[in-house]
């Protein structure tokens, strides 16, 4: 392996091209999965690039071999290691192709011999050579009941002399991909850490460790790789759960590294130039003075907020959060407002055609008559429309432009782009942000809103670059949505319900997860529960379908007729999520609410209670439940709070619903947990300041290791 710088700083140099199962120590099928740069791509895949990449490429798991249990004392439901003799070795064709060998070794009690069944659904050549009659071999796996008495599944083995040593140490197991198997991940690891010390030196310096009662972060590497052997129960039960002193080391170090980064973009950002939005306040002040509603404090603290960012030079990059219903849209639309008061155009763009389109009506009605033409584009507009769309954006007569993703197209031009408003943030890549933003001559202003609150652990790690304003108070004349959980056999009384209220003049919506047939997933479908509605309810309630494969103009004229009460009952799926506003509907229905996020139905659920009526929704579940779906349906119907349901959706989902799924441009934490590693966040978050302004070169350093040319994947 190439060596790596050496001083007491960890190097980053170096490359893994010479990392290859080299000499007897790899398999004939490891060299033929993996000869030269074949294993160095599987590594990429991995994320692995550098030898440093290796050193941080810490276990999943560990398997004791360093015993061997007799044939006669292995337990049911448990990995154990155990060894024998083959004695038969057939291939079988029924119910399937499959490999079985017979192991024994001994007698029992009574004198019977005693054996175990190995069983091999997917083999090769090779395996069933090396598993002859005669042949010693030592095997690893979970012992369960077979049709044949005991068996293992796919056990690991190794062909063995009699009396062959036994390892000293826990056996890692490594993240991996296809056709890297762990003996050469194991190798390929143990030699990296062989090859040179400055590869686990310290980055932080020596007055941080001793603070922070860390172990040295050589120490805690070797430990986490090689164990050593005969740890204590309390010990390798720490392991297992990553609660291990060497664990907190590599946590605290991966959550300074994050810190460093986003502290780093935030400076970065700081030194760039943006246009200095002042306005004039005449359409701000023309707004505020037409709409029938008078604003919150908390839409006034955040209006006065990012109207001060606007008037600075440097880029705003602010994420508003408020719940479902809080009034996000009107402080986003005085924004935009002060930016074409100021001569410059604004972007206003939206995940889905829908919610798109919700905005530019809203706007449309908001700013009628006053001197501000709008333009909209979405990928669905007919080529003539869309043409005088993209000459008005590209002319600067349309000052505030309100789209999709269309909006990132290479053939919009922005030239005069202030502000990009980026709705439902978290469902956009990093990337497509990026690529609006960068339309605009110079560095516009960023203002991402979210309805999905964020949790204070996610916020402190993963925005910590950005300025978060939180609409914190909802708007007088919101009403409460009671919650029901209804099962599945319950249905026709809830149909019935549904028929009563429509008949009142009330409208519901029926929510869906699938719009057609699936044979893995059998769930109630939009287009099956439509036909059913129209059966069950007549045709005096007009049952409509609304569904994301709908051509726009058909999705446009059923919520215009729904808004209009031509229609009592909207069957549609998730396309409704965010942004529709109907106040007369307050009925919601979610079938098979079991198998939604709970961010999902939470925003779901805010679609009602927007009008004068009680509002009720409806959660269907099918049994039986699983532990998580109990979990979430409990969760959704005991709180109404959204940041009490973001926080439990973190804790059962995980970050990736909040951060885009992968598309934030952060990489996802790989060893700290939000949850359980609070207090270690905190500290990380202290000790990156600390590092920054008493030894930057320690930051530089520790990034190198952490990041290695990645820095481009901080929040943008």
């Amino acid at each position: 392996m190439a060596k790596a710088k050496s001083g007491k700083r960890a190097s980053t140099e170096g490359t893994l091209a010479d990392l290859v199962p080299a000499g007897p120590s790899a398999s004939a099928a490891e060299k033929s999965k993996a000869p030269g740069r074949g294993l160095h791509d599987q590594l990429v895949k991995l994320g692995i690039a550098r030898d440093q990449d290796l050193v941080l490429h810490l276990p999943l798991r560990y398997e004791d071999h360093t015993r061997v249990v007799p044939l006669s004392a292995l337990a049911l439901g448990v990995e154990q290691q155990t060894e024998g003799t083959i004695v038969s070795t057939d291939v079988q064709f029924r119910p399937r192709r499959q490999l079985v060998c017979m192991l024994e070794e001994g007698a029992d009690e009574r004198g019977a011999r005693v054996q175990l069944v190995l069983r091999f659904f997917h083999f090769y050549p090779n395996q069933q050579k090396a598993l002859t009659r005669g042949r010693r071999v030592r095997v690893y796996g979970e012992v369960r009941e077979g049709h044949f008495g005991r068996e293992i599944v796919h056990p690991q083995f190794k062909v063995i002399d009699e009396g062959a040593p036994l390892p000293d140490r826990l056996t890692p197991v490594y993240p991996t991909t296809a056709g890297l198997g762990q003996e050469t991940l194991r190798k390929v690891v143990a030699r990296t850490l062989a090859s040179d010390p400055a590869l686990t030196g310290e980055t932080l310096p020596d007055w941080l460790v001793a603070r922070e009662h860390l172990w040295k972060f050589s120490d805690a590497v070797r430990f986490l790789h090689t164990p050593p052997p005969r740890l204590n129960p309390l010990t390798r039960r720490a392991l297992d759960e990553r609660t291990h002193p060497a664990w907190t080391r590599l946590k605290f170090d991966e959550l300074i590294a994050q810190q460093l980064s986003l502290k780093a973009h935030r400076k970065t950002r700081a030194a760039r130039h943006a246009p200095v939005l002042t306005g004039t306040g005449a359409l701000t002040g023309a707004l505020l003075a037409r709409i029938p509603f008078k604003l919150t404090r908390a839409q006034q603290k955040v209006w006065r907020e990012i109207s001060h960012d606007l008037k600075r030079a440097t880029p705003m990059q602010r994420l508003l959060q408020g719940d479902v219903g809080s009034g996000k849209t009107i402080v986003a639309a005085l924004a935009a407002l002060q930016a074409i008061e100021s001569g410059r155009q604004v972007a206003f763009m939206a995940p889905t055609e829908i919610l798109a389109e919700q905005h530019y009506r809203k706007l449309t009605q908001w700013l009628e008559g006053l001197p501000v033409n709008i333009a909209w584009l979405t990928g669905g507009l007919p080529a003539k429309e869309r043409r005088k769309s993209l000459e008005a954006i590209a002319s600067g007569d349309a000052m505030l432009a309100v789209g999709t993703h269309a909006l990132f197209e290479d053939e919009v031009e922005l030239p005069r782009l202030g502000l990009a408003i980026v709705d439902e943030q978290h469902r956009f890549g990093v990337a497509q942000r990026l690529k609006l933003r960068g339309k605009a001559m110079g560095e516009a202003h960023q203002l991402m809103m979210s309805a999905t609150p964020i949790p204070r652990t996610l916020a402190m790690t993963f925005y910590a670059d950005l300025d978060v304003s939180v609409l914190d108070e909802m708007p007088p004349g919101r009403q409460p949505v009671k919650t029901h959980l209804v099962n599945n056999k319950r249905r026709a009384e809830l149909v019935d319900r549904v028929r009563k209220a429509c008949a009142e003049g009330r409208q519901a919506y029926w929510v869906c997860p699938l719009i057609e047939e699936s044979e893995k997933l059998e769930l109630q479908t939009a287009v099956a529960l439509h036909a059913e509605l129209e059966a069950t309810l007549g045709p005096k309630i007009g049952v409509g379908l609304l569904h994301g494969r709908m051509k726009p103009g058909a999705k446009a004229k059923v919520m215009a007729d729904f808004v209009a009460r031509k229609i009592g009952v909207l069957v549609a799926t998730t396309v409704i999520e965010v942004g529709v506003d109907v106040p007369n509907a307050s009925l919601m229905a979610i079938e098979h609410a079991e198998r939604f996020g709970l961010a999902q139905l939470h925003q779901l659920r805010g679609r009602v209670g927007r009008g004068a009526d009680e509002s009720v929704c409806f959660l269907l579940f099918e049994e039986p439940l699983t532990d998580t779906a109990k979990a979430r349906l409990k969760v959704i119907y005991e709180s109404s709070d959204g940041f009490e349901i973001a926080r439990a959706d973190l804790l059962i989902r995980g970050p990736g619903e909040f951060l885009g799924a992968r598309q934030s441009g952060v990489p996802l934490l790989r060893f700290a947990d939000l949850d359980k590693d609070v207090a270690l966040i905190e500290k990380a978050r202290d000790a990156a300041d600390a590092l920054l302004q008493k030894e930057p070169a320690a930051a530089d350093a520790h990034l190198a290791r952490w990041l290695g040319g990645r820095e481009e994947f901080v929040k943008a």
